[in-house]
C-alpha cells in the first residue's frame, strides 16, 4: 500500500507542478477542470447515479467550467460569488452534518447531483482565480488544507480524547477528534507564520495569500485561519457523510492508494471559495 501510494504521489506532482509553474495560468486551469470532471463522475457515483448518468455529470462538469472560462469568470468572478457560495457551504455544510445520513438519502437524487457538480464547478472558478493571482498565492491556500489535516492527524494521535470526553464527529468519522481539530487549527497558525516571515524575508514578489492579508488588514488573520480551518474539516466531514451513506470506503480507485479525486480535494471545496471571500473583502 505505501509503495502504491509513494507512485501515485510522484506521478501526481510529475503532472501537476509544471502545470502550477507553467508561464501561462491555463494548464493548470484546464488540469483542474479534469479533476473536478473526474470528481463529478465520482460524487454520481456515490449518490446512486447509473454508469452513463456519472458520466453525463462528469459532463455536466465540464461545460460549466468551459463556459466560465469562455465567459471570463477565472479573471473576473461575478460580484458576490464567493459570498454566496462561502455562505451556501456553511449553511449546508452544517445542516447536512446536524441531520445525518438519513436525511441525505431523502434529498432527491437530481438535488444531490446538481449540488455536488455546482461545489466542484464553484472550487474550479476558485482555484483558477487563484493561480491567476500568482503560484505562491495558490499554493498558500492549497497548503493550510494540508497543513490543518496533517497537524490535526497528529495532534489527535497524541492527544486524542485527553482533553474532551466525546470525539468531534462520531457517527460519520470516528476517528476524528475535537483535540485533533484544535491541533490543525494550531498547524495553520503556524503555517501562517512561517509564511510570512519567508515572504518578508525574501522581499516575494508574488506574496502568499497570508502575507497579503497581513498587509492590509492583520487583525483578520485571527478569525480567517481558524474559520478556514473549520470549513476544511466540514469539507472532509461532508464527503465522510455521503460516502458512508454510499457504504463506500473511498470516492473511486482512480488514485490508487490515496483513494479517488474526491478524496483528495474534499476539503478544498468549501476552503477556497471562503479563501478568495476573506481576502478580497480586506482587499477592498
Amino acid at each position: 500500500m505505501l509503495k502504491q501510494r509513494v507512485i501515485t504521489a510522484l506521478v501526481l506532482l510529475a503532472v501537476l507542478l509544471p502545470a502550477v509553474f507553467a508561464a501561462s495560468p491555463w494548464p493548470f486551469a484546464v488540469l483542474a477542470a479534469v479533476f473536478m470532471g473526474a470528481g463529478a463522475w465520482e460524487w454520481g457515483r456515490l449518490n446512486e447515479a447509473s454508469g452513463p448518468a456519472a458520466v453525463g455529470l462528469a459532463a455536466v462538469c465540464a461545460v460549466w467550467c468551459g463556459a466560465s472560462a469562455l465567459a471570463g469568470w477565472p479573471e473576473q468572478p461575478p460580484s458576490g460569488l464567493w459570498a454566496v457560495g462561502a455562505g451556501a457551504w456553511m449553511l449546508a455544510g452544517a445542516v447536512m452534518l446536524a441531520r445525518g445520513e438519513s436525511a441525505w438519502r431523502a434529498i432527491p437524487r437530481g438535488l444531490r447531483w446538481m449540488g455536488g457538480v455546482a461545489a466542484l464547478w464553484l472550487a474550479w472558478i476558485a482555484v483558477a482565480h487563484a493561480r491567476l493571482l500568482g503560484v505562491n498565492f495558490l499554493l498558500s491556500v492549497l497548503a493550510l488544507v494540508w497543513a490543518a489535516d496533517i497537524a490535526a492527524y497528529f495532534a489527535g494521535r497524541a492527544f486524542g480524547m485527553k482533553l474532551f470526553s466525546r470525539r468531534l464527529a462520531p457517527s460519520i468519522s470516528p476517528g476524528k477528534t475535537w483535540e485533533g481539530a484544535l491541533g490543525g487549527a494550531l498547524g495553520v497558525l503556524a503555517l501562517a507564520a512561517v509564511w510570512i516571515a519567508v515572504d518578508r524575508t525574501f522581499s516575494v514578489a508574488d506574496p502568499s495569500f497570508y502575507t497579503r492579508i497581513a498587509r492590509l488588514r492583520p487583525e483578520v488573520l485571527i478569525w480567517a485561519l481558524p474559520l478556514l480551518t473549520v470549513m476544511s474539516v466540514v469539507g472532509d466531514l461532508v464527503e465522510s457523510m455521503v460516502k458512508r451513506s454510499a457504504g463506500a470506503k473511498d470516492s473511486s480507485g482512480l488514485l490508487p492508494g490515496h483513494g479517488g479525486v474526491l478524496d483528495r480535494v474534499d476539503a478544498l471545496l468549501p476552503t477556497l471559495p471562503l479563501a478568495l471571500m476573506i481576502y478580497e473583502g480586506v482587499a477592498r
